[in-house]
């Protein structure tokens, strides 16, 4: 009896029912990612709930106006430019890089795009890589709205978008997601406590500073509050960008693969639940009340500050992490007041302060020996110097140029009315 044939069916077979696997896991992976992806995108209808609802009724339609045009400005860009200078491909570990190369197949021969299980490991095709990291551009963006809203020029904060997003978060994006220096020094950060927050926070900074605060914030060395418009519309805010955070980190895992996604999910909840109880505890002891904005703050600070060590930091420790997130917030608030910087929505407390606290919390808490809390000093020095400066000169250059603060008389009367012609809240009366 002849053998062989049967040995070659037997290893056709064989061959046939791996490629199906490997086609079935990269179908998994790629699923999970595009619905990660989804969930990023919805943060950004959570940013526009939280800063409509933290910011007054008068200027409701430009904070939504700008938090609807960010995300388009940002894919946009990234498109562009962002993806290609992010994704460099370093022959050797630098500071700067294009990949002109996929410049022109993203734009002109999109078919050659690997859309096989030999893209990424199996773990998603070229055009969803394309697809989640845009998202994260567009939220370095929305921070800075926030922290500056009510007082800027709409055209000088678009300008803004497009060269922040499209060239300086991709450069400092690529030093440690792209295999730059920062990846090769051995700094971490997963899901962008550093690469997308803390650098979306430095530009919020610099912004607040060149812009200024708002008039009557302070008067006679004394904080006015400014109440919002809806404090229901910003706790929804808060909990769509919870929602959006199980894609944000969850999604960083960069496939399906279910006992890291599930745990990376955990210690992201409990650092969110530990920084909203951190918030509230520090919020009581500081302005001796039950203050729902710093508990909703502390939320967003525990799930920034988790966001660098989710899978490397135990859910012990993402306790602590979120804890300390969300006493830090309530502290960096009550210090930008104190230096007359004023931030609408606590961006800078929650994005800046917790992020860089996150990062440097890998080099405490991560599993992982080779995490070291110097190396995680360097990298957010370096990103924090990069993205400050680099957003303080585009603004400042605004400043001098078109401008970038509105006028007094509209100030006073709001935004919505001279630069939209309508107001986010109207109550008709029948007569």
């Amino acid at each position: 009896m002849n053998f062989v044939p049967l040995l070659a069916q037997e290893s056709a077979a064989t061959i046939d029912v791996s490629a199906q696997l490997t086609q079935n896991l990269l179908t998994t992976n790629n699923v999970w990612m595009m619905l990660s992806t989804a969930l990023v995108f919805i943060m950004h209808l959570g940013f526009a709930g939280v800063e409509a609802g933290f910011g007054q009724a008068k200027n409701t339609v430009n904070i939504l106006f700008k938090n609807t045009i960010t995300p388009i400005l940002g894919i946009i860009t990234y498109a562009l430019a962002g993806f290609y200078l992010m994704y460099p491909g370093f022959e050797t570990p630098g500071w700067f890089g294009f990949d002109a190369a996929g410049w022109s197949m993203f734009w002109f021969s999109p078919g050659d795009a690997d859309v096989t299980a030999a893209y990424a490991d199996a773990g998603y095709t070229y055009w969803t890589d394309f697809l989640f990291q845009a998202m994260f551009a567009a939220t370095a963006a929305t921070i800075v709205s926030g922290a500056i809203a009510e007082r800027v020029k709409l055209w000088s904060y678009l300008i803004f978008t497009l060269f922040f997003v499209g060239i300086v978060y991709p450069i400092i994006g690529s030093w440690k997601w792209g295999g730059g220096a920062l990846d090769a020094m051995g700094f971490y950060d997963f899901a962008g406590s550093t690469l997308v927050h803390s650098v979306g926070g430095w530009g919020a900074l610099a912004g607040v500073i060149l812009v200024g605060p708002r008039i009557g914030k302070y008067v006679n060395g004394k904080t006015v509050d400014k109440p919002g418009a809806s404090v229901p519309l910003a706790v929804i805010g808060v909990f769509l960008l919870w929602l959006g955070w199980f894609g944000f980190n969850g999604g960083s895992v960069l496939s399906a693969d279910p006992g890291l996604v599930s745990f990376v999910l955990v210690t992201t909840s409990l650092a969110a639940c530990a920084g909203g109880l951190g918030g509230f505890l520090a919020g009581y002891f500081v302005f001796k009340r039950l203050d729902l904005g710093m508990v909703l703050n502390g939320i967003l600070a525990g799930l920034v500050g988790i966001t660098a060590g989710a899978d490397v930091i135990n859910p012990g420790s993402a306790v602590i992490v979120g804890f300390i997130a969300g006493i830090l917030v309530v502290l960096s608030a009550v210090l930008l007041d104190s230096l007359r910087l004023d931030d609408v929505v606590g961006a800078v407390s929650v994005h800046l302060t917790c992020g860089v606290w996150g990062t440097l919390a890998v080099g405490i808490f991560s599993t992982n020996p080779d995490h070291s809390f110097i190396t995680q000093l360097i990298g957010v020095a370096v990103c924090g110097v990069t993205a400050f400066v680099s957003a303080f000169v585009i603004f400042y250059v605004l400043k001098m140029t078109i401008g970038i603060r509105v006028s007094e008389e509209h100030e006073k009367s709001g935004l919505d009315s001279h630069e939209h012609g309508i107001r986010g809240y109207t109550i008709v009366y029948d007569e």
